[in-house]
């Protein structure tokens, strides 16, 4: 009787557990089985060439087309400016010939020794009511704009080269976390799969967890050409004429801060695309004055000394002449008038320009600010979300190992886990790509890193 008094108490005991012993017994093998999946290594990403953000802007900087169009445009309008100054430096010109004539009958009277002639001379502007030297100055703020614009291309080059290095950054941090979610999705199907052959699971849920699989593996593979594509943009980025297997490496951290809010005003003047504007306006102002110049009467020193006619070297003698020219526009046809006009309105136009290109700059620093703003932000939320949703992963399976809760809430919770890592990636990502949108409204070039 005491041994039936124990084994019926040993009986109660057990019957008050909430799981029996052979679904944990289950369970236990389902564990051992997916750690020992888990154990099994998986080759990293291969890459023949790890950058870093430094080493790209180098590269860049020396191979980018755009940068050397830009460079070369500058030196355009620099050779443009001696063109121009070359009005007010004295003009030498040497110049000599000679001719000779004679028939074929040698016959002396009609041979002659022929004539020759070797004459230098010289010019130099005197007075042309500061034409020339209003040319020269607006060519010379056309250089500045050339620079400023320079600055714009560079700017928007490292914009684009950023963009590329964080769509290649994402691109690998994306390859490795579908390979994880689909590892997780793989484990997944294996544990539903042995809870269907044991029976305490429908085909419903195998189903739902072959689904998840399948668009994991898709996710694998789409991130894998995502990969590729993005390699293939950065190394356009770099100025590369091949497209090779890139790998970049860099922190998933912002270096701009978002504590105080900037001087805008500021930020806008000092931005390259208006002093590009500010500088095409003052060309603009020196080419009206160069205009108004044409009513102006020029005058020029002419000399020349040399024999415009001898026989023998050397010459019998040698004359030389000094000289001032005056040249009065008395009538040109209404030209004179037309230029001005077209000078007035094109310095009107640059003024309009410039006011509206600081209206514009204004509204851009504005905008990538507050979206600058809002991306750091987010990532603090999203880093909270993925925190709870691997929290309440963690839980989940434990509880649904020991059969507390259903399949269908456990994997509501394990989506919501794998929209979290995405969601957390993506911010990082927005991140970044925002932090370069607002490095270019500012203005920052290659120069400014």
């Amino acid at each position: 009787m005491l041994a039936s008094g124990v084994k019926l108490a040993e009986y109660r005991h057990v019957i008050s557990i909430r799981i029996p012993t052979m679904r944990r017994l289950l369970m236990l093998g389902v564990v051992l089985t997916v750690l020992f999946f888990e154990a099994i290594p998986f080759s990293p990403l291969q890459a023949a060439e790890t950058l870093t953000w430094q080493q790209c802007l180098r590269e860049a900087a020396q191979n980018h087309p755009d940068l050397r169009s830009a460079a070369e445009a500058v030196r355009q309008s620099e050779a443009q400016r001696s063109i121009d100054r070359s009005g007010l430096l004295p003009t030498v010109s040497v110049s000599s010939g000679g001719s000779r004539s004679g028939n074929f009958s040698n016959d002396p009277a009609v041979q002659n020794d022929g004539s020759w002639s070797m004459v230098a001379s010289a010019s130099q502007l005197l007075f042309d009511g500061g034409k020339t030297r209003n040319t020269v100055a607006s060519t010379s703020e056309t250089i500045k704009a050339k620079r400023h614009a320079a600055e714009v291309i560079s700017a928007s080059t490292r914009y684009s080269l950023r963009t590329a290095f964080v769509q290649l950054l994402t691109a690998q941090q994306q390859v490795a976390l579908a390979a994880d979610i689909a590892q997780r999705r793989r484990q997944s199907l294996r544990l539903i799969g042995l809870l269907y052959q044991s029976g305490t699971e429908n085909s419903g849920a195998l189903s739902k967890a072959r689904a998840d699989l399948a668009e994991a593996e898709y996710e694998v593979a789409q991130a894998k050409r995502g990969l590729e594509s993005s390699q293939a943009v950065l190394c356009t980025q770099l100025g590369r004429r091949a497209i090779t297997s890139l790998q970049v490496t860099a922190p998933f951290t912002s270096t701009e801060t978002t504590r105080s809010t900037p001087d805008f005003d500021r930020l806008v003047r000092e931005h390259p695309s208006y002093l590009q504007l500010a500088s095409q306006k003052e060309a603009s102002r020196y080419s009206l004055q160069a205009a108004k110049s044409a009513f102006v009467p020029k005058v020029s020193l002419n000399s020349s000394v040399g024999n415009a006619s001898f026989s023998n070297l050397p010459p019998d003698r040698v004359d030389w002449q000094v000289g001032v020219n005056v040249a009065v526009p008395i009538y040109q046809g209404g030209s004179g008038r037309a230029t001005v006009a077209q000078a007035r309105a094109s310095l009107n136009r640059q003024q309009a320009d410039e006011e509206s290109g600081y209206f514009s700059l204004m509204r851009t620093l504005q905008q990538t600010w507050k979206a600058f703003r809002d991306a750091t932000e987010n990532v603090g939320v999203q880093k909270q979300y993925l925190d709870a949703a691997n929290e309440r992963a963690r839980i989940a399976d434990a509880q649904y190992s020991a059969g507390l809760v259903s399949f269908n809430d456990w994997t509501i919770i394990e989506d919501n886990l794998v929209t979290a890592k995405k969601s957390y990636l993506s911010a990082r990502s927005t991140l970044l790509t925002s932090e370069a949108a607002w490095v270019q409204a500012k203005g920052g070039s290659f120069e400014t890193r």
